[in-house]
């Protein structure tokens, strides 16, 4: 059998030639879209994992935003609580100590009230007292009780011990030797003039006496000068009775 080689070179030429066109027309842009879109395929996997991450980030962040704000609410809601109890308590806490204060309030002035009725009833027993006395003895025996005071006063005056003496005699020193004499009753010249010359008695020195009448005394009578005291009242025994009663 005898070969064609004209055929056979004409083939294998228009294989090459074929096999080239094929690469150059048709195998050669097919690799390069296969592999333009193997990028592209690998670029979108990529911005998708890109975007898988960044959607999984901001679900994270939204559900850390989402405790923070759950946190917050409760953080504010027992803070409004306590602050709640806090104002409650302290509205408690003024309500009591105003109650208090009222109590306290209350109970000073039914003390200051007890205190002025008292001091009302002993001030009214003793005005009672001395009426009595002195009418008692003004019809037993017509004795001038107001004389007897003053008399009783002068006699309190002759017996004071020394070291009540030099007290009198310092505060007159002091007081430039001037006494005031008060008494529930007006002092008569002879009584002021008995007065006068029983401290001038003790003290030895010339005295000069003011006498000032005042009835809340009752029943009593006075000597100051210069913060010293001397008196004579009802008062005193009407103490010792209410102490001795009670």
């Amino acid at each position: 059998m005898l070969i064609d080689w004209f055929t056979v070179i004409a083939q294998v030429i228009n294989f090459l030639i074929l096999v080239w066109l094929l690469k150059r027309y048709l195998y050669t842009p097919i690799l390069k879209a296969l592999d333009e879109r193997e990028k592209r395929i690998s670029t979108q996997l990529a911005e998708a994992e890109k975007f898988k991450e960044e959607a999984q980030k901001e679900k994270n962040d939204f559900k850390q935003k989402n405790e923070n704000i759950d946190n917050q609410r409760k953080s504010l809601m027992k803070k409004n609580e306590e602050d709640a109890n806090s104002e409650r308590l302290k509205s408690f806490e003024n309500l009591r100590n105003e109650l208090q204060a009222q109590r306290l309030k209350m109970n000073e002035l039914l003390n200051n009230e007890r205190q002025e009725l008292c001091n009302e009833i002993v001030h009214k027993t003793q005005h009672e007292v001395f009426e009595i006395v002195q009418k008692t003895l003004s019809d037993m025996a017509s004795i001038n009780v107001e004389a007897g005071i003053a008399e009783v006063f002068i006699q309190k005056i002759l017996a004071l011990s020394d070291d009540k003496i030099k007290l009198l005699q310092s505060a007159l020193q002091a007081s430039s030797f001037t006494a005031h004499i008060h008494s529930a009753f007006t002092i008569s010249k002879e009584q002021g003039q008995g007065i006068k010359s029983a401290i001038s008695s003790v003290t030895k020195k010339e005295t000069s006496i003011t006498f000032e009448t005042d009835p809340s005394l009752v029943c009593g009578i006075e000597l100051i000068a210069d913060g010293y005291k001397l008196s004579w009242n009802i008062t005193d025994y009407i103490n010792s009775m209410e102490k001795n009663i009670t």
